[in-house]
């Protein structure tokens, strides 16, 4: 029997699917679990006009904004939560150079459960009144065939490529979830189903027989996932649930640098464009400040 192809490559080559002008959506929620490494890593590479299509999105939406990877955001929330507003993203809504399409939080999830089900769209009954439609001019009102009353089509997600980090996977992309799952593992798994190329960044490259021992937490089979990529810590500085804590440290040093245009530059100097790679970046911080971070493994 020939043995399963390998689909393990390099960050630099993932990113590289990427090009300027795509439309993607990039896993986690708000500001946790999301693929740092990749948005690092697609920021060395210059891209640019990117379309980002999410639910919650957090430092790694903020990132791309501030390196001017942007042109388009459909979500529903852009912010750090307890650390306030996302300075990069509110800067250029004020100076209207990114694009924003508002949605409401359960839509943003409903539209990628339309891209999972081949919808052309999603209905719902709850947007009259709100400015929601006032200014996203891609809800569509119909009348409702069944009761004459007005409904809403909602365009699905449709992203061309997904990028999640995840514990855990093997080289033919079979990917592990824990078992206790909250909101980011369930909505990467969602994400996993509704695009046509799945890039997926795991913390350890693990066996195929491990694949198997754990088969119950084989959320997302390889079949779903375009190529994988080991990457360590690879949602630094966000927290990886049952793997490592966010670094509050990190974080809190992003947002004072984020304040101003000249303060991101010096941050993406330093951690971002300075670093010649993900295990460069990694140094940055040194052994045991990534270690203090760490928890009991989920898996």
């Amino acid at each position: 029997m020939a043995q399963p192809r390998s689909k393990l490559t390099t960050l630099e080559a993932a990113a590289a699917m990427i090009k300027d002008g795509d439309r993607i959506a990039l896993g986690g929620f708000a500001v946790y679990q999301n693929p740092m490494a990749f948005v690092r890593e697609l920021i060395r590479q210059g891209r640019k006009d990117l379309t980002i299509v999410g639910t919650c999105n957090g430092y790694e939406l903020d990132m791309l904004i501030g390196a001017g990877c942007v042109k388009r955001v459909e979500t529903s929330y852009v912010g750090l939560e307890r650390r306030g507003l996302a300075r990069n993203f509110r800067r250029a809504v004020q100076e209207g150079t990114v694009e924003i399409v508002d949605y409401p939080e359960i839509l943003s999830f409903d539209r990628f459960r339309a891209s999972q089900e081949n919808l052309p769209f999603w209905t719902c009954t709850y947007l009259g009144g709100t400015d929601i439609l006032t200014y996203n001019k891609d809800i569509k009102p119909f009348t409702c065939p069944m009761t004459g009353n007005t409904i809403y089509a909602v365009p699905p997600a449709d992203p061309r490529v997904g990028i999640i980090h995840a514990v855990a996977a093997d080289e033919q992309g079979n990917v592990l979830v824990p078992p206790r799952h909250l909101v980011p593992q369930t909505l990467d798994i969602l994400l996993a189903r509704s695009c046509d190329t799945l890039i997926v960044t795991a913390e350890k490259i693990v066996s195929r027989d491990t694949i198997k021992r754990l088969s119950d937490l084989n959320e997302i089979p390889s079949y779903r996932t375009t190529v994988v990529v080991e990457a360590p810590y690879g949602a630094h500085p966000t927290p990886l649930l049952g793997q490592y804590r966010s670094d509050d440290a990190h974080m809190d040093a992003y947002v004072e640098a984020s304040e101003t245009p000249e303060g991101f530059a010096a941050y993406l100097d330093e951690y971002v464009r300075g670093p010649a790679n993900h295990a460069a970046y990694l140094d940055r911080f040194g052994v045991s400040h990534m270690a203090a971070l760490r928890e009991v493994d989920a898996l």
